[in-house]
């Protein structure tokens, strides 16, 4: 009897990548016995192309969790890189009851991430280009010397009795000005405090003072005070002159129910809170 020793000896001819297959056969038998979420009743009460196509992605999504199952349990119990080896031998079993379902899922994840980080860089950009909005617009108030709250936000149209100047805002950001401004001389104070818009009239005359023009009229009294065009420099009987191109864009941008705040010496830092 020859023997068994030496270069005599039989080798273990089994290859190994053998090994490997027979794992991923016996891991896609594993995966493939996962529960599908669809029932015969889903497929009964639907259209039955409709209802197959979901049975498959319920099976595939199914599969994809186990694996990524896994995958997390590979990695809790092997160190590195035995752990990786048997994430290879799962993803083969994939591989092979499912054909490109790992392409695809990691692409989707791919995707997702690319996706997310695009919207924090986003995100991030309009952050930093409020903050730069809120430094500019701060810069130019003190430029102004428009105190930061001195008329409410939610006014979109401000007047500086005292400062004899007037602007618009969208939010407590200036937009539009500040321009020179004429009010009430005394006895005829333009009044202080909240008002509204509460009509416009593009070729106003003044009745009461003899049909005298008032073009670009924006009204925020119920008594006939008005935004309108005329001498900034003449005080007036209680309306508020602009200038004629500034007193058009007051016009054009002011709209019935918009809210127009006027502050003086009483008026101004809100003594009894905001009006």
């Amino acid at each position: 009897m020859p023997s068994m020793t030496g270069k005599h000896r039989l080798k273990n001819t089994t290859p190994r990548c053998g090994a490997v297959s027979v794992a991923a056969v016996a891991t896609a038998g594993a995966l493939l016995a996962q529960p599908a979420a669809a029932s015969a009743q889903d497929l009964g009460s639907s259209n039955l192309t409709a209802g197959i196509e979901q049975f498959n992605n319920d099976i595939r999504n199914n599969a994809w969790q186990t694996r990524n199952t896994l995958f997390a349990q590979a990695d809790a119990v092997l160190p590195a890189p035995h752990n990786q080896n048997v994430k290879n031998i799962v993803d083969g079993g994939m591989n092979l009851l499912f054909p490109g379902l790992v392409e695809q899922k990691l692409a989707e994840q791919r995707a997702a991430e690319e996706a997310a980080a695009r919207a924090e860089a986003e995100r991030v950009a309009a952050e930093q280009a409020r903050l730069e909005a809120e430094r500019a617009e701060a810069a130019r108030r003190d430029a102004l010397n428009i105190p930061a709250g001195v008329c409410p936000p939610q006014a979109k149209a401000c007047i500086d009795i005292e400062g004899n100047r007037a602007w618009l805002q969208e939010n407590g950001h200036i937009t539009y000005g500040p321009v020179p401004a004429s009010t009430g001389a005394d006895g005829h104070d333009t009044p202080a405090g909240m008002m509204t818009v509460n009509r416009k009239i593009k070729d106003e005359v003044s009745r009461e003072f003899g049909n005298a023009s008032m073009p670009y009229a924006v009204y925020f009294t119920y008594n006939g005070i008005a935004f309108h065009a005329g001498s900034p420099y003449i005080l007036s009987h209680g309306c508020v002159h602009l200038n004629y191109g500034d007193a058009k864009v007051f016009f054009e941008r002011l709209n019935v129910g918009d809210r127009v705040f006027a502050y003086g010496d009483k008026t101004y830092g809100y003594p009894n809170g905001p009006i």
